[in-house]
């Protein structure tokens, strides 16, 4: 399934509206950027082959590995990777619970909430 940089970023707003609140309050710290593919070098860093498909990251600093002293350099940032969803879904209602589901996943790297909590809130 392919959609353009614009229906994308509508069907990535929709899926944020999914979320629920526990999660989506925190997103107003986090900003949610798209980028086409991972690149090579972030899918080697992340232990993956080129042909294994990565559909989002969390960069930044968990709550968990916060300091006062030492803030964070750059903001929190979650990539999603369009190509990678696109591949993976046949349908745009698909393709709005997938984002919906990546982007929790990484908001829990954010909090260090582990993969049974998530499993427990249906994201596993």
């Amino acid at each position: 399934m392919k959609v353009s940089q614009k229906e994308f970023d509508r069907i990535v707003k929709k899926s944020i509206t999914r979320i629920p609140r526990e999660f989506r309050e925190y997103l107003e710290n986090i900003l949610i950027a798209v980028q086409k593919r991972p690149s090579r070098a972030l899918l080697q860093e992340m232990g993956l082959l080129p042909h294994e498909t990565l559909l989002g990251i969390y960069r930044g600093v968990s709550l968990e590995r916060r300091s006062v002293t030492t803030p964070p350099l750059y903001p929190d940032t979650i990539f999603l990777f369009q190509e990678p969803l696109e591949e993976r879904c046949d349908t745009i209602e698909e393709m709005e619970r997938q984002i919906e589901k990546t982007v929790v996943h990484e908001i829990a790297h954010y909090f260090g909430i582990s993969e049974e909590r998530l499993a427990d809130l249906g994201y596993g």
